[in-house]
């Protein structure tokens, strides 16, 4: 009961007012896969590039490692990144600025790939409000992010969070197609379920960090088609599936130039 009503959260959380997307989940093993992210918090910033595995294989993605990576705004700023090893390609001077439109571009195994991303104007997580609710004497906690969406229609965001001092980032995507203009009132629900491997059960005394990124449209439609691959769940990293990528030339991943604001919590 307790992981049906997750679920049936998570699912009411994602799709409000939103289009749902069909999804050709084809095998894309073998594919360039590009993950890009530009924020307007001090860099490095960086851009990793590895190749898609077949669905059924495990995730370890190969490496590419010879690729030039190009970053570039339209007021003439431009660099060529550093690789810095794990597939990670990194900026050294690069400066950047909500508002502004910034290109990728990548040449790798003969091929050029690029995208643009246009960083929206910052919303501030001003707060953390934590709830609880019982089912069958297990406790399930939410957090309620507290932000005011600006009065034009059109906000994106992005939240990830992650629990104590796990790598692992589970993400909602939120729109303002409900209550625009108002302050937030959709809660995330943390994992309540200590018998599945893939979730850590939340506890009193637990440290749970939230980071709300602004992103722009195609950002949001490409983690939006990545929750229903995934069926909703945890996310963080690009699947082997094709959902729709801002990148040209028939890479996967994304390219995001984003907005950050960060907060934290203890469970009490």
């Amino acid at each position: 009961m307790k992981n049906l009503l997750y679920i049936l959260m998570s699912l009411f959380l994602l799709t409000g007012c939103e289009k749902e997307i069909d999804l050709d989940l084809e095998d894309k093993s073998g594919n360039i896969v590009i993950e890009g992210n530009i924020s307007d918090q001090p860099g490095p910033y960086y851009v990793k590039i590895t190749k898609s595995v077949a669905f059924t294989q495990n995730n370890e993605y190969p490496l590419i490692e010879d690729a030039i990576v190009t970053l570039s705004d339209n007021s003439g700023q431009t660099e060529t990144l550093q690789y810095i090893g794990a597939g990670r390609y990194e900026t050294t001077s690069f400066v950047t600025q909500p508002g502004k439109t910034y290109t990728m571009k990548v040449t790798a195994e003969g091929k050029e790939y690029s995208a643009k991303s246009t960083m929206p104007t910052p919303v501030s997580l001003d707060d953390l409000q934590q709830d609880s609710f019982t089912i069958g004497g297990e406790i399930t906690y939410t957090l309620l992010p507290i932000f005011t969406d600006p009065s034009a229609l059109g906000n994106r965001y992005l939240l990830k969070y992650s629990i104590n001092n796990s790598s692992k980032k589970t993400f909602e995507i939120f729109s303002d197609n409900v209550n625009n203009g108002m302050v937030n009132q959709r809660p995330l629900v943390l994992p309540n379920d200590d018998e599945d491997p893939d979730d850590q059960k939340v506890v009193i005394g637990d440290t749970i960090y939230v980071e709300m990124q602004c992103i722009d449209t195609n950002v949001f439609t490409y983690y939006s088609s990545l929750l229903q691959i995934s069926g909703g769940g945890p996310g963080g990293s690009v699947t082997p599936s094709n959902p729709p990528s801002n990148i040209s030339n028939g890479a996967l991943g994304y390219f995001s130039a984003h907005t950050s604001s960060k907060r934290s919590v203890v469970i009490q």
